[in-house]
């Protein structure tokens, strides 16, 4: 050290934006998993501090005590359309995905004003209950990242790529054009120039399925994913529909499709993955490729993920909400439940620590962002969530991540911070009116749905 370098005084203050005292924290660190009573300080959008008491001289802009609270790190959820937010208590009992489903609106017909809307509801849904990180793929991308930002979320936005016809997907037609194909990739590379230097939001590309890309189209998003170190996003083993058109075409199963295209690596997630063979399975953990495990979208279609097959076969799974609700907590429920009912009993296997990884460090680590988010350690950004424990529903505290996974609601969050920022605070958003939120989606829905003229709908 020179004379000119200035000496730190030892009894210096650390300076916090905000400390959070006297909560119980669940970490997703399992080394450190429940830390009661602890003390967490967060300056410039980082966790700084985190120990049982605070430092000895502190100054700090806000600093709220928590007794009876949770706080758990932010939750990933890598797999969501908020767009089909449009489809909410109808698509679901249709037996099947919205754009395979014929008779109600696709995203082929919603224009960029309708997808603002509902993009906004849809992340603002998932922010409400819980998510930090919204991994969002769908039409009008461009649009729908700039719609959901404001919200204050982090973001792993994606266009829907493809380059099948989707307009008649619907009526059991597969066509396949080389001019859709570049229109949507390139609107995905496009969407990935404009925010590929902004702090919250990690473009992906969305690969739609093997079932609604050819061959050559996979080979060429597998070619520019790689030049530029982006993660795949795609829906894997989704449908029998998916298994047969794909085994129809090529004799292969979609993971093998993958494989020769050259996505199948360490930066592919595959939704759903239900139907999967044990050899699937075994190429899937060799590449180390990540499940996004979407139980509830698939339990109400009346199927389930081996999810047990799958973490057997040391492959990492992330959990998402996919289309019909955006609550992460009731996620967990229903990740743990299946399983268990298809292990046929409760086992060290699956409990509730299984899930809140899945839903946590397991969707970080599908995104490649396990150094920077997915549990609270010092150094890592401060993407945190606050639970009202003090509810009857909640109490006693005997085992709090037993008591959020089986009785936890998304409606119990109080307060969600993202890179630091209180972005809902009291159970409501910071930054956006909802109110107005809901009601700009109310209107862009009765627009889609009226111009389909459907039974489910009747316009005032």
């Amino acid at each position: 050290m020179t004379d000119s370098t200035p000496t730190p005084l030892a009894n210096a203050p650390l300076a916090f934006d905000l400390l959070l005292r006297d909560a119980i924290f669940l970490t997703a660190d399992p080394e450190q998993a429940e830390c009661r009573g602890w003390c967490l300080g967060i300056s410039d959008g980082c966790i700084t501090w985190f120990d049982r008491e605070p430092p000895v001289h502190y100054t700090a802009r806000r600093e709220l005590r928590l007794p009876g609270h949770f706080v758990t790190p932010g939750f990933v959820n890598p797999h969501v359309h908020s767009i089909l937010s449009m489809v909410r208590g109808v698509a679901v009992d249709l037996g099947f995905a919205p754009s395979y489903t014929p008779g109600i609106p696709k995203g082929t017909e919603v224009n960029p004003e309708q997808a603002r809307a509902l993009a906004r509801l849809g992340a603002l849904e998932a922010m409400l209950f819980g998510s930090t990180l919204v991994g969002d793929n769908f039409v009008h991308a461009d649009t729908s990242t700039e719609a959901m930002l404001e919200l204050g979320l982090r973001l792993a936005p994606s266009w829907r790529i493809h380059d099948v016809d989707f307009a008649r997907v619907a009526h059991g037609e597969w066509n396949y054009d080389s001019a859709i194909g570049e229109r949507t990739l390139g609107a995905g590379l496009a969407l990935y120039e404009r925010w590929k230097d902004h702090q919250r939001v990690y473009v992906n590309l969305a690969a739609h399925a093997a079932d609604t890309c050819s061959n050559g189209f996979l080979a060429t998003i597998a070619q520019e994913a790689q030049k530029r170190d982006l993660v795949v996003s795609t829906h894997l083993g989704q449908s029998q529909v998916e298994v047969e058109r794909v085994r129809e075409r090529t004799g292969k199963t979609s993971v093998q499709v993958l494989e020769e295209a050259g996505l199948l690596n360490h930066r592919l997630m595959g939704g759903h993955c239900i139907y999967l063979t044990p050899d699937d399975l075994s190429r899937m953990a060799r590449a180390g490729a990540h499940a996004v495990h979407i139980p509830k979208c698939n339990i109400t279609s009346g199927r389930m993920a081996n999810t047990p097959a799958i973490l057997r076969a040391g492959v990492n799974m992330a959990l998402a909400t996919d289309t019909q609700h955006g609550d992460m907590v009731e996620l967990m429920r229903w990740a743990l439940n299946t399983a268990r009912v298809q292990e046929g009993g409760v086992s060290d296997e699956f409990q509730p620590r299984h899930v809140f990884h899945m839903a946590t460090m397991g969707g970080a680590k599908a995104l490649g962002l396990e150094h920077l988010i997915g549990s609270i350690e010092v150094g890592k950004r401060a993407d945190l969530v606050l639970f009202d424990a003090n509810r009857p529903h909640l109490v006693p505290h005997v085992n709090p991540l037993g008591n959020l996974v089986h009785t936890g609601q998304g409606r119990d969050v109080s307060m969600v911070i993202v890179d630091g920022e209180i972005v809902v605070e009291q159970g409501r958003p910071a930054k956006v009116d909802m109110e107005q939120v809901c009601a700009e989606a109310e209107a862009a829905c009765r627009q889609l749905w009226g111009a389909h003229g459907k039974q489910y709908w009747q316009p005032h």
